[in-house]
Formats: structure tokens, sequence, C-alpha cells
């Protein structure tokens, strides 16, 4: 899996993005009309219901814009909220507040957003050994802090991106020649490279899930677009012998009855890509 050292220069890298992206060669609105040396305070009013999400990096945003500024944190990550409650207090030099503002607003949004619907999810098979994981259907760019708010939300992350697990999925399977030999390619290549990285395998239907248990090293089966009944079995043939995954158009109505098969993991893209952002504000205190 992804390091942290590896974690952390990506969201380096969205936070020195992001503030290109937007604030090019000058913030020329607050140049113009504010003084270098006016000092402000600006608080994260939430204006909706759910779970937190990207406090933290809000810090974070705030430290690369201003070191200077300083954020006095009322409601941490993972926290329910609701309308009117105010999550942070940050005070500082008020063209910074203003220059770091759109960034810490579009991420938290997101992310709190991604945070609650993780939450949704979570709560649904509560009571089942399910785990509730992401996916790559990440927005591009910013697929670090995505995962990030899955966390925050009771989640776990997947293969943060395609060097850090192998995944063997229908058109490896196809372009390989069928699952045996992807399984005996892949087995070779990590061995030859010197790499250890965690195989998965995805299984159409319950012939496949057969074949890929007589190769050794698999460690889990992504069972995809199966029906209840097929899943249960699906479970019981791969019981013992490695991880079980379900996948594949899983909703809130379907959810806990795939969990209820007896699944392991059960993965959403979902998560990150059909979510509707958290409304938040930043205003001045005055």
């Amino acid at each position: 899996m992804i390091t942290k050292e590896q974690f952390d220069k990506e969201l380096q890298l969205i936070i020195e993005n992001a503030i290109r992206e937007d604030v090019g060669d000058g913030d020329h609105s607050s140049l113009a009309c504010i003084p270098a040396d006016a000092m402000g305070k600006a608080k994260l009013l939430v204006k909706d219901e759910g779970i937190l999400a990207g406090v933290d990096f809000a810090k974070m945003v705030f430290n690369y814009v201003d070191p200077e500024m300083q954020v006095e944190v009322l409601i941490s990550d993972g926290t329910p909220v609701k309308y009117g409650d105010i999550a942070f207090y940050v005070t500082g030099k008020s063209q910074s507040i203003l220059k770091a503002e759109r960034v810490v607003l579009n991420c938290m949004q997101r992310m709190s957003a991604i945070a609650t619907k993780t939450k949704f999810f979570v709560d649904l098979v509560e009571g089942t050994k399910a785990k509730i994981l992401d996916t790559r259907k990440t927005t591009p760019g910013i697929r670090a802090i995505e995962k990030w708010a899955v966390k925050i939300g009771g989640g776990e992350n997947h293969r943060f991106a395609l060097y850090d697990m192998i995944m063997l999925k229908d058109n490896h399977i196809d372009f390989a020649g069928g699952i045996t030999q992807a399984i005996s390619k892949t087995k070779e290549y990590l061995k030859q490279n010197d790499k250890d990285l965690k195989i998965v395998v995805e299984a159409r239907n319950l012939n496949e899930i057969e074949e890929i248990l007589q190769n050794n090293g698999v460690y889990q089966i992504l069972i995809d677009n199966f029906n209840y009944e097929d899943t249960k079995k699906a479970v019981e043939m791969i019981k013992g012998k490695c991880f079980a995954e379900s996948s594949g158009n899983i909703n809130e109505k379907t959810i806990r009855n795939y969990a209820e098969c007896g699944v392991d993991f059960i993965s959403s893209g979902a998560l990150t890509h059909s979510v509707y952002n958290m409304d938040l504000s930043l205003k001045a205190v005055l």
C-alpha cells in the first residue's frame, strides 16, 4: 500500500497545484483594497448536516499560504455536524485568509460529502463483518484527499493507484489469455522485479472463482456483479482460502443484503464519484 511519505507528498502536490490554479500571479481583489499588514479573523460556518472532514487538511493549506496564520479547531474531522456549527476560527493577515479561502472550502466541502456518504454506508452494514472500501473512481488530481475522507467516514482504502496492488480485472484476464495465465504471469513478474504486491482477481461467475482458487498466491477475489444467491455460494467456496469482496452496482438499497452474504469487503465507487458537496462558508469575524 502507499506509504505515509508518498501520501504526504500527494497532499502537498494537491495544495501547491490548487493555490497555483486559484491565485496565479496574485489575488488582485484583495491586493487592491486590503492593506498588506491588515489582520483578520474568520470562522468556518457549517450550513448543512453530515460528517465534517478536511479540518486537518485546511490547516495544511493555511500553513502553506502563510505559516503565521493560526487555526483554533472547535470541531474535529469525523464529527457529525449540523447547520450553524462553527468548525474552526482562523486568524492572520486578511490577505492570507482570503488567498486560502476557496481552496479550503472546495476541499472541505468535497471531503465532508464523501465522509458523510461513507458513514452512511458503514452504518448500513453495521453488525456484519463487511468493511466498506473505496475505489480508483476518484476526481483526477485530488485522489489523496478523497481517500482520506473515506477513512474519516469510517471506510477503508483499497489500493491507492495502479502501482501499489495487483488487480487482475476482466480485461487483464482476457488480454492475458485466461485466469490461470494472468495469475501465473503476474507471479513471475513480481518475482523477476522483486516486488511484494497483493494480488486481487476479479471473477465474473462461479466457474471463474473455482479456477482462481486453483492458483496459489491470490490475496482477494472480487465477486463482481453477482446476485445474492451466487454471492453466498462464492463466499462458501472462498472461505478460509482468501478474502472475498463484493462489487458492482451496489447501492444503499442492496448493500446490506450483500454484507449479509458474508463477504469481507464491499467496494463502492459511489463513495467518491456520486456525492453532493456539503455547504460550508468561511465568514469574516468582525
